[in-house]
């Protein structure tokens, strides 16, 4: 790949998501953006860059070049402490606030789910928790990527044995659907944990949040670290404005908001949680 295309594609890739691409990127994109290239009409990296650069691309094949280049790495359960915070803590603080604010349903947010590994962990975290907290209290997860392919993927809820060998083996009896015949090797979520989750596209620091009501919980790990530091602390300031008082911001253990202007307080290892308002 010509340097000049390079800089043309990370130039590009930035001004759409706002993922940083830097030059020891460029094995990566390189061999990204090879496969995507097979699916055009294009017979090079040159040709497809020009095409990008003449305008004639349209804003899907823009789309489709930055799923090529997102990075979609994920299992169930991944950074497990996490949703051991979530089981222990988290959740039983926010159902004995709940009997104070009032909340009439317990919202969640994955903002990064790519192909929906996290957001089932998630909810296979809150059904198996919060009957014995507060079993009245209804509840459902939003999850989002920038990735119309992974969030297909998420949405079908299919997943091979492997992938749910990290799941303990009663969970998985619990919440997957084994496959017979044709789908033998896979496992699917069950219609009623997989009703629970709600999957939308959307780009974090490019879209307007379309959510009107505030989370209780929101699990963005592993995304910030593609951002520049400006894009990470606008992205922090937007996640807390979603977040309801007393509510958690989960980031991902290789990232942190050190350095980073923020009104959270720290919970745990990249765990943050918005102040609960004073009473008035």
């Amino acid at each position: 790949m010509r340097d000049s295309d390079y800089e043309f594609i990370r130039t590009l890739v930035y001004e759409h998501s706002r993922i940083n691409l830097g030059p020891n990127k460029r094995e990566l994109v390189a061999a990204r953006l090879g496969k995507r290239i097979r699916g055009t009409p294009h017979a090079t990296v040159e040709a497809y860059c020009r095409s990008l650069r003449a305008g004639s691309a349209t804003d899907d094949e823009v789309g489709k070049l930055v799923d090529a280049i997102s990075t979609n790495h994920t299992y169930f359960f991944r950074e497990n402490a996490h949703f051991d915070f979530l089981r222990a803590r988290a959740l039983v603080d926010l159902a004995a606030c709940r009997r104070c604010e009032r909340w009439p349903e317990l919202r969640l947010w994955s903002a990064a789910c790519s192909t929906g590994e996290e957001p089932y962990s998630m909810a296979i975290t809150v059904a198996e928790t919060l009957p014995a907290l507060a079993p009245a209290w209804s509840w459902r997860i939003d999850a989002t990527d920038i990735c119309n392919r992974v969030l297909e993927q998420a949405r079908h809820g299919i997943y091979t044995d492997e992938a749910v060998s990290r799941v303990p083996p009663d969970l998985v009896h619990r919440y997957f659907l084994q496959g017979f015949g044709p789908q033998a090797g896979k496992r699917r979520v069950k219609p009623g944990l997989q009703e629970r989750v709600e999957f939308a596209r959307l780009n974090l620091v490019g879209d307007a949040f379309p959510f009107a009501e505030r989370f209780h919980v929101i699990f963005c790990r592993n995304v910030m670290i593609y951002f520049d530091r400006p894009t990470q602390e606008r992205l922090v300031e937007r996640l807390t404005a979603q977040l309801q008082p007393g509510g958690y911001l989960f980031v991902g253990h290789s990232e942190s908001l050190t350095g980073i202007h923020h009104a959270l307080q720290t919970a745990a290892p990249a765990i943050y949680r918005r102040a609960i308002a004073p009473a008035p």
